[in-house]
């Protein structure tokens, strides 16, 4: 009996599915419009449609993963379940004090991020711990009480509990969560104990209180998701993508929906790791660019840069997430003038309605979209396999009568400025996450995907530096492709604040094994027996955040297992040293080493599933011009330029640029003197750079 499995994509304005059958890697692939009213409803109604346009039953469906915007949203529009906090006495307004940083220096009028917690729902109560974590005042259990009838009648629906230093002592905490079960049973409850047991008081209290207050709105989600996969016939529990890019039960999820933010873009970027892994590229940077904006990761040796703590809505999150870069740059970007007449390119975006001028959906202003169809780099005639007409008449109106007659050049000119703005944008966050992470990008490959990733990429390519970009079969289903490629992951960590020296090796090897205990419960919770443990299906990585005495940043280092002895202690810290040189310039070998966190990374290996193959060999010779036009490139300017169909191009097809490859979800533009080619997998590689000889150069 064949199995199938089934990823989801939720965008903002299209959800994607994907199907694929594991034994032999065939794909279904499948779109809809996002429900923003009901995500879940249209979630499902994608479902029944993919598994009726593939022909299959839904009980073969064994393996379903779920990529979704929703605790993101929740959080940019502040449309969070009204929350309470329970904290220690004189600690109820760290969510207000925060960390008095205005995050523009200059600016004064910056309106401060408004927190789920009101402040007439933060309880203070009499407990205190040292921050040691001795019972300096005992939990009053009195006044746990009746913080939780005062929250009741104030009708929030979740509850943050906060102590100081609970993360060096959760003794507390537990008694209040259970305390507040016992008198509300059913409301949700979240501990910073459990969320994040580590020092920094703001950031703590901010990930709770986060966390609480998408509890509610997570839960309500996946269980109308649940239940209507369920009424579908679909046997499979349903699995959501975390961002840390590891795919968890919907259980889990309900427990940490923080650590949903970036479940789509995760997608992406695991997919990108496979797709690597098949190719043999083992150092690549992510370039997913949309309708709105842009997301880069950098991934080396095939495995994704990480981070402990993202910016959401103006509140430092502390999650386990893979270190995407975000900017406000893509197809739908707006051009237009500031008050000096100098052309600008996006934040701002058309969006999908009224969308580009082109479009012809009563868009006026001009986008990146309209001055790639000026320029010829995009067809004039259609795109989405001729679904959707272009009007390349109403992309010149716009660019001339926003820009071009107030700058005096032509529209062309204008269009021109246009495309060297945004892929100098997007060239500056392919940098951040590579050159200001040391990371040359000279060593890497650029794999586009995303609606608009290969009409820019081998621009941004060479404006990095970079001279190798991989452009995927099915370029728009990039991240929904990359969820069944996901393995299940859990990231656990907890404060030891101790100098990295021989005589605190029995507390942080203290630590190692509390997180170990931890570890086994989530495995539990995963439906992990003893027996496929045992059998290698789990792995394991063990970590220390290090850092000098007398700094407040770490640096995260592996260690080689889950118990310190002097050798291994010693092996961390001269490590410590090479990496603060190679980031920093500088390592300061006389100065004292100290312990912040202890760190441990659970992975649960799925098998993997093979993309769609190419057409075949014998049918090369269909891979001829399908038409030509005249197309901008910025060493030629405006070339007569052959126009291919992706879905003839066989394994082992050759193309000298210059070329534009079009396909449904995408158009690939190849500059000239390149030289691009498909693999076995489908995968077209474009070399910026080919020897004299016309071959690729080796990497």
């Amino acid at each position: 009996m064949s199995e199938y499995w089934i990823g989801i994509d939720t965008g903002g304005t299209f959800t994607d599915l994907v199907l694929a059958e594991a034994r032999t890697g065939r794909w279904h692939y499948h779109k809809v419009p996002t429900l923003t009213a009901d995500p879940a409803r249209g979630i499902l109604n994608g479902i029944a449609e993919i598994i009726s346009l593939a022909g299959i039953a839904a009980a073969d469906v064994r393996f379903l993963v779920l990529g979704t915007t929703l605790a993101t949203n929740a959080v940019l529009e502040g449309k969070w379940a009204p929350t309470g906090l329970i904290t220690t006495r004189g600690f109820g307004d760290v969510l207000s004090l925060a960390r008095q940083r205005r995050p523009h220096y200059f600016n004064l009028d910056v309106p401060k991020p408004v927190p789920p917690v009101a402040d007439d729902c933060r309880m203070e109560v009499d407990e205190r711990l040292s921050a040691g974590g001795e019972v300096v005042t005992p939990l009053d259990d009195d006044d746990v009480l009746r913080a939780v009838a005062t929250l009741r009648q104030r009708g929030v629906e979740a509850v943050a509990i906060c102590f100081l230093h609970a993360y060096q002592n959760p003794e507390h905490e537990a008694r209040a969560r259970r305390l507040v079960a016992e008198r509300w049973p059913g409301v949700y409850v979240s501990a910073s104990s459990e969320v994040l047991p580590e020092f920094r008081e703001y950031e703590r209290f901010v990930t709770t209180v986060v966390n609480a207050s998408l509890m509610p709105i997570m839960d309500d989600y996946l269980r109308r998701f649940e239940d209507g996969v369920r009424e579908l016939g679909v046997p499979s529990a349903a699995h959501v993508m975390q961002s840390n890019g590891g795919a968890v039960t919907a259980g889990t999820v309900r427990k940490r929906p923080i650590n949903t933010f970036f479940s789509g873009p995760a997608g992406g970027v695991v997919g990108t790791a496979a797709l690597g892994q098949a190719a043999g590229v083992r150092h690549l940077i992510t370039f997913d660019m949309g309708g709105t904006s842009t997301d880069v990761c950098l991934i080396r040796d095939l495995r994704p840069a990480m981070k402990n703590e993202r910016d959401m809505g103006g509140f430092p999150v502390r999650t386990r997430t893979l270190d995407i870069h975000t900017i406000g740059a893509g197809g739908g970007s707006l051009a237009w003038l500031d008050a000096g007449g100098m052309l600008k390119v996006g934040p701002k975006s058309a969006g999908a309605y009224p969308g580009p001028a082109a479009y012809g959906r009563g868009g006026e202003r001009p986008t990146v979209t309209d001055a790639n169809v000026l320029l010829g780099r995009l067809s004039p005639v259609s795109l989405l396999g001729g679904r959707m007409a272009m009007h390349p008449d109403l992309a010149l109106r716009a660019i001339r009568r926003e820009a071009a007659d107030a700058m005096g050049k032509t529209p062309e000119e204008v269009a021109i400025g246009i495309l060297e703005i945004a892929n100098a944008n997007m060239t500056g966050a392919v940098r951040v996450i590579s050159v200001e992470q040391g990371e040359d990008p000279r060593d890497y490959a650029l794999v586009a995907f995303g609606g608009a990733g290969p009409l820019h990429a081998a621009d941004v390519a060479a404006m990095a530096g970079m001279r190798h970009v991989i452009v995927p079969p099915r370029p728009g289903l990039m991240s929904a492709q990359g969820l069944l490629q996901a393995d299940r992951q859990g990231d656990f960590s907890l404060t030891r604040l101790v100098p990295a020296t021989p005589d605190r090796l029995p507390a942080l090897n203290a630590g190692l094994q509390e997180l170990g205990r931890r570890a086994a419960q989530w495995l539990d919770a995963e439906g992990m027996t003893r027996t496929a443990r045992d059998a290698g299906a789990v792995s394991l990585r063990w970590q220390l955040d290090l850092r000098y005495v007398g700094q407040n940043a770490e640096l995260i280092l592996d260690i080689a297992g889950g118990e310190l002895d002097a050798d291994g202690l010693a092996a961390a810290i001269e490590a410590y040293h090479r990496r603060h040189a190679e980031l920093y310039g500088y390592d300061m070998r006389t100065q004292g080493i100290e312990v912040v966190n202890v760190r441990l990374s659970v992975v649960i290996a799925r098998g993997r599933i093979g993309t769609d193959a190419p057409i075949d060999a014998d049918r090369r010779a269909a891979a001829a011009e399908s038409s030509r036009r005249p197309v901008w490139f910025a060493a030629t300017g405006f070339v007569d330029t052959p126009v291919l169909q992706r879905d003839e191009l066989a394994a082992g097809t050759v193309l000298r640029g210059p070329a534009i490859v079009e396909q449904m979800d995408t158009t690939t533009v190849i500059p000239p003197h390149s030289l691009a080619r498909v693999d076995a997998g489908g995968c077209l590689h474009i070399d910026l750079a080919p020897d004299a000889d016309g071959k690729e150069a080796q990497r």
